[in-house]
């Protein structure tokens, strides 16, 4: 007898990505555009594409939204592709794109009914709608006040709040927080989260690497290339192949004890940052501790500290992009020099 009973993953197949794009490219020249965008993003995410200025990521986001049509390769964005989209498809995304498309002379209320009458927003209801969204970006006491008179901050605030009164099921973000102080970033940064928590699917671009933490998956994007995709901390390990694992001695530890060290701790490679100190590059930074901690014992080392290093995504992203895109082999760096990076010379198990 044939067992018809669906298994778990048969009865809740994985839901298809809100896009997905295969070989994905658009060249305005030989240095301008991007090659070859391999990516999903599922639904319910942030997906945090992430880059300097002029590596690509404003062209990806027009090819995602079809404002520029892809030359090669195969794009679907809520399950079809951009050239196909009708009136209704295209109401279910949001764009703020990087630069201000508002009215200076209007106020920031006046400006967010604007939005909604471009996007058909129905009026039952409307004024209820936009409160909630200046009170979600934190402008509804400054709803009276003139675009123009407003500070940059706010002004990204409003523009994120006009991308979302017709309440799209994704949205695409140019660089929302550019140009906007560190604390205000972070404010953004909570609202999108909000939104995420909510349901909704984000694709935000940004040129502050520090930003990765905040996001679900991240890709990072040199010179129209994707070098890497993966979760935050997948990033980290990508970077520099494992986790890193910092051991600090009251004195300092000869050469041969460092490499019994290493070896006792099962490191893929060590880093000296000094005559007491090392880095050790290991799979697990958990189990690598105490197995550290046991060698020193054994040997009468006294340890002033063992914890694990977390690499800045400055420093992951530095990392990622030297290694897809140097072709020689890397140089050796004295202490002074490597410590700047992530430590001094490498030594390889």
């Amino acid at each position: 007898m044939i067992d018809h009973t669906l298994s778990p993953d048969a009865a809740h197949p994985p839901p298809e990505p809100a896009v997905r794009a295969r070989g994905l490219t658009h060249v305005f020249t030989e240095d301008v555009g991007v090659h070859d965008l391999d990516l999903d993003v599922q639904p319910g995410t942030i997906f945090g594409f992430i880059g300097p200025s002029g590596s690509g990521k404003t062209t990806t986001i027009r090819l995602l939204t079809g404002v520029l049509p892809a030359q090669h390769g195969e794009l679907t964005v809520l399950g079809k592709s951009p050239s196909e989209f009708d009136r209704t498809d295209r109401s279910r995304l949001g764009y703020m794109p990087q630069l201000s498309v508002l009215y200076p002379h209007l106020s920031i209320w006046q400006n967010l009914v604007f939005s909604a009458s471009l996007f058909g927003v129905p009026w039952r209801g409307r004024r209820q709608r936009l409160s909630r969204y200046l009170e979600f970006v934190e402008l509804d006491d400054a709803r009276h006040r003139l675009l123009r008179d407003a500070s940059g901050g706010m002004q990204r605030r409003l523009a994120l709040a006009a991308t979302l009164v017709h309440e799209p099921d994704l949205l695409f973000l140019d660089e929302p927080t550019a140009g906007i102080d560190p604390i205000l970033r972070r404010k953004v940064w909570d609202r999108l989260i909000e939104l995420r928590d909510a349901g909704r699917t984000l694709f935000v671009t940004t040129q502050y690497v520090g930003e990765a933490a905040y996001c679900d998956m991240v890709g990072v994007l040199a010179e129209g290339r994707l070098v890497a995709i993966d979760t935050p901390e997948g990033l980290r390990r990508q970077a520099f192949g494992g986790e890193l694992l910092d051991v600090v001695f009251t004195a300092p530890l000869p050469g041969a004890e460092r490499d019994q060290l290493s070896e006792a701790a099962a490191a893929i490679r060590m880093v000296r940052l000094g005559p007491n100190a090392v880095r050790l590059v290991v799979e697990d930074a958990g189990e690598a501790a105490p197995r550290a901690t046991a060698w020193a014992a054994e040997a009468g080392r006294e340890i002033e500290s063992v914890e694990p290093h977390l690499p800045v995504f400055d420093d992951v992203f530095v990392e990622l992009v030297s290694k897809k895109t140097t072709r020689e082999p890397e140089p050796e760096y004295d202490a002074t020099e490597a410590e700047a990076l992530v430590g001094s010379t490498e030594v390889e198990r």
